[in-house]
């Protein structure tokens, strides 16, 4: 059987746009002569769509299109289309919305298979829409019975996973109907057939592969995943679609981070060469900047402000920012203040240069000696501290919001995870703007990030890579003087962050001072109110800040 793996980057709610790609990678398998064209989970209305499930309309506008697209094959030769999409429950009781994989055949929708595994963890909110399927049914598409799951159906593999989070095995259940028709299926070949829509943290594809591998090899199937790819606000989708072959072999692969389409026929027995190591870094890289590209795009903008300090944040959000829009899209604005050193506003207009942006230099001594005065009375007779600090990005956030009110381009705020971990930003001032780019990436990625950046050419100054980080707020201030050394704290923040690790553990674990530890879990803990404010974070990490992170504001936690 020839089936086409085709890996398309719908936007949620965008029913023209993802119908156009939808026949536009049709047609591209229909030249390849294959049986059938698989698109991703929920490819025709885009995932995730959240409450849109809850507007009737939204649903049966999803409902015309499909059957709309099942008209495309009615002519003759034309393939088979596998589907995600969404559909009105039939059921009087329960949930009113169904997660369908539609096949569309011979100018109708021909059979539709009902997601039954529905996850509520992390980012997943399923259960909130959707009635789980009460079965699943084998159906044959050109003369081979398919078994047809999606994404989360495969994912409880009792062969694979140490505990199960489902009673049932959707997968298992399909190969069971299978074992009872074996005069019938002798000679046919097993096929899964996975449609997915599931999101890109580090070490999530490779984890994926072995899932998938381990599942063709226990039913001696081949296992077709086709995964879906882009951006979707705080979600990236690296696609990475794949055939893993009966012997755990790859069959075919597709491109990651960008749309794709692969062809494979189960009577080819050649196997695809895979990589024996992972760039990890690399990876990280695509996703930030397909992130970016297309929640700046997809929100309905083309240039973006990025606040140039002359640190490595504010650097590495400029070169994902020139690499997802180009250079022409992308405007760096320089905002010191007496506490600003020479060398790092140089930093910034070299940064500048090397990306090829346009750099505007906006001092704000005046305004802040201003703020200052109008305070006076208040705060006579106090010392300078943290109040007199945070004034300063928060002139900065005031001006980069009227720049682009005035000239419509989204801001990007520059705070990585380990400062949006320990509260080490300003809540209304570097945390203003509409992406928090590197929001989910360790301060110890980011100089691994900005190396990659210069692996071919100077892009990022190195002296902006070696200088000890700093906020720059009052007279020779640096990192160190508010939190560990990045090398020590990062590690404790993605045990407590990621892994929920109580103090002792990672105390333990790491070699560390308990009291230690206990101080930087106290920042993390006081500072969730400022998290749940700041802009929507690109996840890269397993557990990112955002929709799948949900702790209560106001508690009291003993750590």
């Amino acid at each position: 059987m020839k089936i086409a793996l085709a890996q398309i980057n719908p936007t949620v709610g965008d029913f023209v746009g993802n119908t156009k790609k939808i026949l536009e990678y049709a047609a591209r398998g229909e030249e390849s002569r294959v049986h059938l064209v698989v698109f991703p989970e929920l490819a025709v209305c885009g995932y995730p769509p959240a409450d849109l499930l809850e507007k009737s309309s939204f649903v049966a506008r999803a409902e015309q299109v499909t059957a709309e697209l099942a008209e495309w094959t009615a002519s003759a030769g034309r393939p088979a289309l596998l589907c995600g999409t969404v559909m009105a429950a039939t059921s009087s009781v329960g949930k009113q919305v169904r997660n369908v994989a539609a096949l569309l055949d011979r100018g109708k929708v021909r059979f539709v298979q009902q997601k039954m595994l529905l996850p509520f963890y992390d980012v997943f909110d399923e259960q909130r829409y959707f009635e789980p399927a009460a079965e699943q049914t084998l159906i044959s598409v050109g003369g081979e019975p398919l078994a047809i799951t999606i994404c989360e159906d495969a994912w409880n593999d009792k062969g694979f996973w140490p505990r199960q989070m489902y009673p049932v095995d959707p997968v298992e259940r399909l190969m069971a109907q299978w074992k009872t028709q074996p005069e019938e299926r002798a000679g046919q070949q097993r096929i899964i057939v996975n449609i997915s829509a599931s999101p890109y943290w580090q070490g999530k594809p490779q984890v994926r592969q072995s899932m998938l591998t381990a599942l063709a090899v226990r039913h001696g199937a081949y296992v077709a995943m086709t995964n879906q790819v882009g951006g979707n606000d705080s979600l990236v989708f690296d696609g990475s679609s794949l055939v893993i072959r009966p012997d755990g072999e790859v069959g075919a692969r597709a491109t990651s981070f960008s749309e794709d389409l692969v062809v494979f026929d189960t009577n080819d027995r050649e196997a695809v060469a895979v990589d024996a190591e992972v760039d990890e870094v690399a990876a990280m890289w695509d996703a930030l900047v397909l992130g970016t590209r297309d929640y700046v795009r997809k929100c309905g903008f083309s240039k973006v402000l990025v606040g140039l300090s002359g640190g490595i944040d504010s650097a590495l959000v400029a070169a994902i920012a020139v690499e997802a829009l180009g250079a022409e899209n992308v405007i760096g604005v320089g905002m010191p203040t007496e506490y600003s050193s020479l060398g790092s506003i140089e930093d910034a207009r070299k940064l500048a240069r090397n990306l090829k942006v346009r750099f505007e230099l906006l001092p704000i001594h005046d305004v802040f000696a201003q703020y200052q005065h109008v305070l006076q009375p208040l705060f006579a007779g106090t010392p300078f501290g943290l109040a007199e600090e945070n004034l300063q990005p928060r002139i900065r956030g005031t001006l980069l919001m009227a720049l682009s009110n005035k000239f419509g381009a989204l801001v990007l705020t520059t705070g990585n995870k380990s400062e949006m971990s320990t509260g080490y930003c300003t809540l209304y001032g570097d945390m203003v703007g509409a992406l928090a780019v590197i929001g989910d990436v360790m301060k110890t990625r980011v100089y691994a990030l900005s190396r990659y950046v210069n692996r071919v050419r100077e892009v990022i100054p190195w002296e902006t890579i070696e200088k000890p980080p700093s906020a720059e707020l009052r007279p020779e201030q640096l990192d160190t003087d508010s939190l560990p050394p990045y090398e020590v704290l990062d590690p404790i923040l993605e045990a407590y962050v990621e892994r929920y690790c109580s103090a002792e553990q990672i105390a333990e674990e790491q070699g560390v001072d308990v009291a230690l530890v206990r101080s930087v879990l106290q920042l993390v803990e006081r500072s969730e109110y400022k998290r749940q404010q700041a802009a929507p974070v690109l996840k890269v990490t397993k557990k990112s800040f955002g929709m799948g992170r949900r702790f209560p504001i106001a508690v009291k936690v003993q750590v």
